[in-house]
């Protein structure tokens, strides 16, 4: 029987914007909090990670897909920053046979999914586990939104994968809880963030019913779609299947900053 204190906790953690925790940011002290904040997320958890499932923000298709090669390679899906961002390196393993596994959790709920052998890992896997594993020792599994952005598809995603925190495996979505590129650096967001912020904050600490009806209807939040603009929500949805396989566990902020004028959040499940 699964001793309930070791069952891990699921997460929904900010990547930062590009490879902004190595180099040099104007301000310069404008990512710290968050760099302390990854840095300090492994510290939390009931024991080292079997396996690390990564939900990134930067990978959607039109059915799961799910990175199952032994060694992925880099992508970095970034433009015009420094060289010395390009020579990044994150040399953890993949594991297929988790790969099966969760393809095999995915298609007991009838979700078609596919396996990707080829999938390296994008800037929204990699730039945050530098941070929280730097040793990158732990085997990582990458798996991608679904291009519907159907907020209720990924959190019945996070349940069917929810199993895997009983096996030794971190599920983390990755993504950013405000992400409007027209809104960072501009004063005027300041207050449209937190008030979404504080929304989304109220929502996920909500018993788990009431927080599974507010995250499905996000959309209704104060000021969601200047935070998210229509079709561009895939940094919010990690969020859905962090929260979708925390099942009936408690969900909590445990980390917010104001980061390029703007509120940005993380989150604990469990």
């Amino acid at each position: 029987m699964t001793d309930p204190s070791q069952r891990m906790p699921t997460w929904f953690i900010p990547h930062g914007g590009g490879p902004c925790f190595f180099m040099t940011w104007d301000p310069t002290d404008e990512w710290n909090r968050m760099e302390v904040f990854l840095r300090g997320l492994a510290a939390g958890l009931p024991q080292r990670p079997r396996a690390i499932v990564m939900v990134s923000a930067h990978w959607l298709s039109d059915d799961v897909a799910v990175g199952s090669g032994g060694a992925p390679d880099m992508i970095f899906d970034y433009y015009g920053f420094p060289a010395h961002t390009y020579e990044l390196r994150y040399p953890a393993p993949g594991q297929p046979d988790l790969a099966d596994r969760i393809r095999g959790l995915l298609s007991a709920q009838s979700i078609r999914s596919h396996a990707d052998p080829s999938r390296g890992y994008d800037h929204g896997v990699f730039v945050p586990l530098l941070l929280m594993f730097p040793e990158a020792d732990i085997p990582v599994v990458t798996v991608s939104l679904l291009d519907s952005l159907d907020p209720a598809a990924h959190l019945h995603m996070g349940q069917a994968l929810a199993p895997l925190r009983d096996e030794g495996v971190l599920i983390v979505g990755s993504g950013m809880s405000f992400h409007n590129m027209r809104g960072y650096r501009d004063p005027r967001f300041a207050p449209i963030s937190d008030r979404f912020d504080r929304w989304l904050i109220d929502a996920v600490q909500a018993p788990p019913d009431t927080r599974t009806r507010s995250l499905t209807h996000w959309e209704q939040a104060p000021d969601a779609r200047l935070c998210h603009p229509p079709r561009a929500e895939e940094h919010l949805l990690p969020l859905m299947v962090a929260a979708g396989a925390a099942l009936d566990d408690a969900g909590r902020c445990v980390f917010s900053d104001r980061v390029m004028q703007t509120t940005v959040s993380a989150f604990r499940f469990g």
